[in-house]
């Protein structure tokens, strides 16, 4: 007689690996991330070059330079759009490969078209800007929210590794190879960045196939969409606050400050060169801690370690050692690490998934567009009023500014 059949054991899932650093479609998008911040990096360094080989000039390194800022900022928004409205591996591939074919016209125009270089450089700013906050989504959705800030960690010391390693690559580069080819191999870097990433999953959700597609809306209504899910979250818009002080003051202070100190108080190019190297590494050390380390109050442990660049402009107030300058910038590289990682992942976990690259475009555009503004307001207020009471004024802001975001409702733990 017939007999029933057992009763079947369902598979298990397979769990998630241990380390995000075991995840093959994670270390996709980390090599195409970390070959397009290498690419990014490069470029200045490259066209530096040029100007000592005598095929660019000081005032020609200036406008192609300000046109890739200037593509930068034009699309970055329209990048956070785009990569809310379509696949955000889409965008990804097609405003690297954007990137991409801007490096050979610039090899082209080397020495020859300044117009042509300019408008290269614009084109490659644009590919930059527009898969700035594709990426940031596509992180998302590649990987797991346990892992999401073990693989922001990653992402950062990719970068700050290629800072740190870079220049010593480059020149060693530059002794065999032209300025020319130096530029086609940047082309080459954005072809990886866009070539490599795989299509996200972890955090992509299927749609209902019976449904019918929503209207879209304009382009201006979704960027503004946008900005009213950055205010849904007080803990954003206070870290907004807070990266202008830093950057906008803090930074652009220590960059104007720091050539000028070193030359007139140490009268050695060394500190220079050994506080900015401080800084890199630094930040590598506080990416490590911060890849396994939980604050249990993460807002405020993030705020505090952003203030923490404040020590910087400090230092160069007071006539102190230069070791301890360089130390004072280790200790900003740390900090600035202990912010940005958990900013991110908070930003990852907290905005709404379809709105992500929309609400990260908004912080790129803070955070590069003001630069500019900042470096070009700090060298009059030095020559006006002095170099120690600018750096006063800056450090000041830089500690207070991430403590007073620190109070906003929401920003004890970056979350709602």
């Amino acid at each position: 007689m017939p007999t029933t059949p057992p009763p079947t054991v369902a598979k298990s899932a397979v769990p998630p690996p241990r380390s995000v650093l075991r995840d093959p479609a994670f270390l996709r998008l980390w090599a195409g991330t970390t070959a397009s911040g290498l690419a990014t990096w490069a470029l200045p360094f490259v066209l530096g070059l040029a100007v000592l080989h005598r095929d660019l000039g000081a005032a020609g390194l200036g406008l192609v330079l300000a046109a890739r800022t200037a593509g930068f900022l034009a699309a970055v928004a329209v990048g956070g759009v785009l990569a809310d409205r379509h696949s955000r591996r889409a965008v990804v591939l097609w405003s690297a490969l954007a990137a991409a074919v801007a490096a050979p016209l610039l090899a082209a125009g080397l020495g020859r078209s300044l117009v042509l270089m300019t408008a290269a450089a614009a084109l490659a700013g644009a590919g930059q800007g527009a898969c700035r906050p594709a990426f940031q989504a596509l992180t998302a959705e590649t990987v797991a929210p346990g892992h999401r800030q073990q693989a922001n960690a990653a992402m950062t010391m990719a970068v700050r590794g290629s800072t740190l390693a870079g220049p010593a690559l480059t020149a060693l580069l530059a002794a065999f190879l032209d300025v020319s080819t130096l530029l086609l191999g940047i082309g080459l870097l954005w072809l990886v960045a866009a070539l490599v990433p795989g299509k996200g999953t972890a955090g992509a959700t299927a749609a209902d196939p019976a449904a019918e597609p929503a209207p879209r809306a304009g382009f201006r209504a979704e960027f503004l969409e946008g900005i009213r899910e950055a205010r849904r979250h007080p803990w954003f818009l206070a870290g907004l606050a807070a990266l202008v002080a830093v950057i906008a003051l803090g930074y652009s202070a220590t960059s104007v400050a720091l050539p000028l100190i070193t030359r007139d108080r140490y009268g050695t190019e060394w500190v220079l060169a050994a506080a900015m190297t401080a800084y890199t590494v630094g930040a590598l050390g506080g990416a490590l801690v911060i890849a396994r380390w939980r604050p249990r109050s993460q807002g405020w442990a993030a705020f505090a370690g952003l203030a923490a660049y404040g020590v910087a402009p400090l230092s160069l107030m007071l006539p102190v050692h230069p070791v301890v300058v360089v130390a004072a910038y280790a200790v900003a590289g740390i900090g600035i690490e202990l912010f940005n990682v958990p900013w991110f992942t908070a930003t990852q976990r907290e905005v709404a998934p379809e709105k992500l690259a929309r609400v990260s475009s908004l912080d790129f555009l803070v955070s590069y567009g003001l630069a500019p503004v900042g470096l070009a307001v700090i060298a009059p207020a030095i020559d006006a009023f002095g170099t120690t009471p600018v750096l006063a004024v800056c450090a000041a802001a830089c500690f207070l500014v991430p403590a007073a975001a620190a109070l906003v409702p929401t920003a004890r733990h970056f979350t709602r």
